[in-house]
């Protein structure tokens, strides 16, 4: 290939060594500065007065700007030549959108039903989201918010609680839906009932929980055969009073007649003649409720039923003198009331004993001592 022309390499001095065609120098490892250009220094850069009339005189094409490399290998030259020809060619001389805004985004083709129907669409999913945030929102306060409605449930069902146990003594002790309509006395024989209830009548219409029990305590001290008693509610309208009456274990003479009485002195009923089975009582005149009495009373209930019911009359004039005579004719002398169980065992086995000896023999028991009772013949 023929070189053109300016581009015949330069004479090799004595001090530079040939470079070989084809191949450019290389850079000394150790040089600095800027690297030489073979092939001739480059020209002066022209001053600002003749700025354009040094670009007149510039080469007009490429191969012309090439032809002041000096050294630069053929194929590198064509390379140079073909990238900057090939970019001349794609640049446009006469573009003029260097420097212009981009393009702007252009709302898509359709009609206005298509339009709204988009908007409507775009809507429904905004509020799905909205409602779709609520939820999430509701979950995550009810999970913080746990113990707190825990607490309040718990309180709530206290108060609930507490105000229906207020309502309901408020209606047990104020309304007359409670309210007393009947009253029914048991456990009376010899009390009248009806005399009962008609000493009670006067809380009729109270309610139940109002009821006056003092005066209800005061009626009834007015039967003396009437013990104790038990009252007792028994919702809606209804007093139950149950007596235990006053129960005679002696009797004592009255004038012309005899009076039933109860440990106490109580005299529980008159009678015209003398009641069997219910021992005939001397005191010598002293008072029912004087100390020989109570005497005689604390021996008479510790005799068994059995025993008691075969005694005849009893005499005391002190405490310490009881005796009592039985049915049979025996005679018992029972001294005072100390240990009168024990005595009553002792009595029971002497009767018992004699009984297997001689039951028709008149004999007096003494139990006062009771670790050594005694059988005299009388």
């Amino acid at each position: 290939m023929r070189r053109p022309e300016g581009f015949d390499e330069p004479e090799p001095t004595d001090d530079t060594p040939a470079t070989p065609p084809g191949r450019r120098r290389r850079r000394d490892a150790d040089a600095t500065g800027p690297v030489p250009v073979m092939g001739g220094a480059r020209p002066p850069r022209p001053s600002i007065g003749g700025a354009r009339d040094e670009a007149e005189e510039r080469p007009s094409s490429l191969r012309d700007r090439l032809a002041g490399v000096a050294g630069a290998s053929t194929s590198l030259r064509d390379r140079l030549a073909g990238g900057t020809r090939a970019g001349a060619a794609d640049a446009d001389p006469t573009d003029t959108t260097r420097g212009v805004e981009p393009p702007r985004i252009t709302a898509p083709d359709g009609t206005a039903a298509e339009a709204k129907a988009r908007v409507v669409a775009a809507r429904k999913q905004a509020r799905r989201a909205s409602s779709e945030r609520r939820r999430v929102e509701r979950v995550e306060v009810r999970r913080f918010t746990r113990r707190s409605r825990h607490r309040r449930a718990t309180l709530i069902s206290v108060g609930a609680v507490v105000l229906l146990l207020v309502a309901s003594v408020a209606v047990a002790v104020f309304s007359p839906l409670l309210s007393l309509r009947t009253i029914r006395v048991e456990g009376t024989e010899r009390v009248d009932a009806s005399a009962v209830q008609a000493a009670l009548d006067g809380q009729l219409g109270t309610p139940l929980a109002l009821i006056d029990f003092d005066e209800v305590t005061r009626e009834l001290k007015a039967f003396p055969l009437i013990a104790s008693y038990v009252t007792e509610t028994a919702p809606p309208h209804t007093l139950v009073v149950r007596i235990q009456e006053r129960q005679p274990v002696a009797t004592v003479a009255a004038g012309d007649g005899f009076e039933l009485v109860d440990p106490a002195g109580v005299v529980v009923q008159s009678l015209d003649a003398r009641q069997e089975g219910v021992p005939l009582v001397d005191v010598g005149g002293a008072a029912l409720d004087g100390p020989a009495y109570r005497s005689v009373a604390e021996v008479l209930l510790a005799l068994p039923v059995t025993l008691r019911s075969t005694v005849d009359t009893v005499t005391a004039s002190t405490t310490d003198d009881v005796t009592l005579e039985l049915t049979s004719g025996e005679r018992v002398v029972w001294g005072s009331a100390d240990e009168s169980a024990k005595k009553a065992q002792v009595l029971a086995g002497l009767i018992a004993d004699q009984a297997r000896r001689d039951p028709g023999a008149s004999v007096e028991y003494d139990v006062s001592a009771p670790d050594n009772g005694i059988i005299r013949t009388r």
